[in-house]
C-alpha cells in the first residue's frame, strides 16, 4: 500500500491507497483554482481568412495576450494589410501593442502590456 500525502487525503478521505488504483485528478478542487479563475490566458490563434480577424480581436479585448499565426493569408498582401490595420485598431481601442515576431507571427497585447521591439541577443 501506499501513503497519500495530505493534500490528497483531504480530498478523498482515506489513509491508504491501495495499489493499482487511480486518483481522478479532474475531481479534485484547490484552493489556489478560485484566484486563477479570473486570470488572463496567452492564447494562440490561427488565421485562415479574413473574416477570423473579427474572433480573435475579441480575446484582446477580454483582456488575453493573443500569439497570431497568419502563415495562411501571408501570400495576400491586400489580406494582410487590412489584417493589420484591424489589429493596430484593435491595440489602440484597448490600450495595448500590436507588432510582428516572426516571419508569419503577430502579438496582440492588452492594457497593461508593452511589446519590446529589441531582440535578445545571446552574446558570444
Amino acid at each position: 500500500m501506499l501513503r497519500k500525502n495530505s493534500l490528497l487525503r483531504r480530498h478523498h478521505g482515506s489513509e491508504n491507497l491501495e495499489e493499482g488504483t487511480f486518483l481522478d485528478l479532474g475531481a479534485m478542487g484547490f484552493e489556489q483554482e478560485e484566484t486563477l479563475a479570473g486570470a488572463k490566458a496567452v492564447r494562440l490563434a490561427e488565421i485562415l481568412r479574413f473574416d477570423d480577424v473579427h474572433a480573435i480581436s475579441k480575446l484582446a479585448y477580454q483582456g488575453d495576450l493573443v500569439m497570431i499565426d497568419y502563415t495562411s493569408i501571408a501570400n495576400d498582401a491586400n489580406a494582410v494589410r487590412r489584417m493589420s490595420l484591424d489589429l493596430k485598431d484593435v491595440a489602440k481601442d484597448v490600450g495595448g501593442d500590436v507588432a510582428g515576431i516572426s516571419k508569419n507571427l503577430l502579438c496582440l497585447a492588452p492594457a497593461g502590456f508593452r511589446i519590446d521591439r529589441q531582440r535578445i541577443r545571446p552574446q558570444l
